[in-house]
């Protein structure tokens, strides 16, 4: 007798499951996040690497031999600033990105490269005529890098027992599926049970393996949440289709820090390096006439720091509601340094349109850009141009304070490195510092008002 197909109500954000449909998750609380998938008893989802399960012994922590991180060596710096010195054997690295960002290209343009590994590269989405014609248009070479189109999970697993490659890549994981489970690719339960099983390929074999995940409307990783638990990295290719800019952000590492940041340049041969992304982002701010409304703010991603040119554009409002419109910097902020400047400098905002702009289609989260954002505000309102060898970088309170910020020293250094003849800094943030080699002037303020001094008058 047959065994009987069974369903079972799954949640999207934890992976969590129920016998029945129920409005909120009873493990995460999500609203609306049951899906119904079928499951058949007589399969089993405890598979290994090579099908079976490896036995294991409790060991005492004393007994574990530290050996020091052997870390592969990626041909792209940026890819290796953001993993945290290279890929570690035996882990899990997961990039997602939005549709045509360039995440097939990011991962197949440094496979190419790799000349001393054998590499297998699966493909769920494109035929191998179109990875040879992207790789054509990359224009490299390889004769280690196999390429096999197949979806089926057993059937990969195949692959890499007869390939016996020393780096593997998936692309995607949405569209594998194993033989164990009854749904189709994409869901709930073939997503974690795919990404378990190769987990556990990777820790039994030492192989790092690199998945290529699709993202939601809303940007966050295409399927369960358990898929980013399970995972050791999990990197976030991001960017404006309309801008020649990508950013590669670490979300999670295990291995390093999530706080580094990689920058690209998408071009027709395939994504270039940028090395010295604040050179690149003021070139044109420096050639272009003095206007009001633009400002140079210093900021700092990871440990890098980063001139970026802040664009303002403060009008009366032609309609009765003023508007608000920001691009690459947090629309809250924007309010609260707008009532700032009405509240304790005097400017009458609130019945104005302000259009905030961060040139180059980069996203900012640093506070340290507050300052640079008001100078552009009260530049455009007023009317009078910021000179292009001013910068600034300092968080503004809700008092009308500057407050320090971290990473001054690098900050400073990455203004006189690109010929910048000022910067206004917080008060009190260069105690203990040693400036007096530095060719540039150095004017602290302890109040928004002190800075539009300094740069006004």
């Amino acid at each position: 007798m047959a065994n009987k197909v069974k369903t079972r109500w799954f949640c999207t954000e934890c992976g969590a499951d129920a016998p029945k449909w129920q409005g909120r998750c009873p493990a995460c609380g999500a609203w609306n996040t049951m899906v119904e998938e079928s499951i058949s008893p007589s399969k089993t989802r405890n598979y290994g690497a090579n099908g079976l399960i490896a036995p294991s012994k409790p060991v005492a922590v004393c007994d574990i031999r530290s050996t020091e991180e052997q870390r592969i060596s990626m041909p792209s710096a940026e890819l290796n600033r953001v993993l945290g010195g290279g890929l570690v054997p035996g882990s899990l690295v997961l990039v997602g990105g939005e549709p045509g960002i360039g995440k097939s290209t990011l991962v197949l343009q440094n496979m190419l490269s790799v000349r001393s590994r054998r590499i297998l590269y699966v493909s769920g989405e494109e035929s191998a005529a179109q990875l040879k014609m992207r790789a054509d248009r990359i224009g490299r070479a390889s004769d280690n890098l196999f390429i096999v189109c197949d979806t089926s999970l057993e059937n990969i697993l195949s692959h890499i027992a007869s390939v016996e490659p020393e780096l593997v890549v998936i692309d995607s994981i949405q569209t594998i599926a194993s033989d164990a489970v009854e749904s189709s690719a994409g869901s709930v339960s073939q997503v974690r049970e795919c990404s378990a099983r190769l987990l556990r390929y990777a820790k039994e074999s030492d192989v790092p393996v690199i998945l290529i995940g699709h993202i939601t409307k809303e940007g966050n990783i295409a399927g369960p949440k358990v898929l980013e638990h399970i995972v050791d990295v999990v990197l976030q290719f991001e960017g404006d289709n309309h801008y020649l800019y990508r950013l590669l952000r670490s979300i999670k590492n295990r291995f390093g820090s999530t706080s580094e940041l990689g920058i690209y340049e998408m071009c027709r041969k395939g994504l270039r390096e940028v090395t010295n992304p604040s050179e690149m982002m003021m070139s044109l701010a420096k050639d272009s006439e003095e206007l009001s409304g633009i400002s140079v703010g210093v900021t700092v991603e990871g440990i890098r720091p980063l001139l970026i040119e802040v664009q303002a554009l403060v009008s009366s409002a032609a309609y009765g509601t003023p508007q608000r419109s920001v691009t690459g910097f947090d629309a809250r902020r924007l309010n609260m340094l707008l009532a700032v400047l009405e509240k304790r400098v005097g400017f009458k905002l609130g019945q104005k349109d302000v259009f905030l702009n961060i040139a180059g289609g980069i996203k900012v989260n640093d506070p340290a850009l507050d300052l640079a954002v008001a100078c552009a505000i009260m530049s455009s309102n007023v009317d009078m141009s910021v000179p292009r060898a001013v910068c600034m970088a300092g968080e503004v309170g809700l008092s009308g304070e500057i407050r320090p910020v971290v990473r001054i020293e690098q900050r400073i250094a990455e203004a006189e490195k690109l010929g910048m003849e000022m910067i206004i800094v917080p008060r009190h943030n260069l105690k203990g510092l040693d400036l007096s080699a530095k060719n540039l002037k150095i004017i602290e303020a302890g109040k928004v008002e002190e800075a539009f001094k300094a740069i006004f008058t």
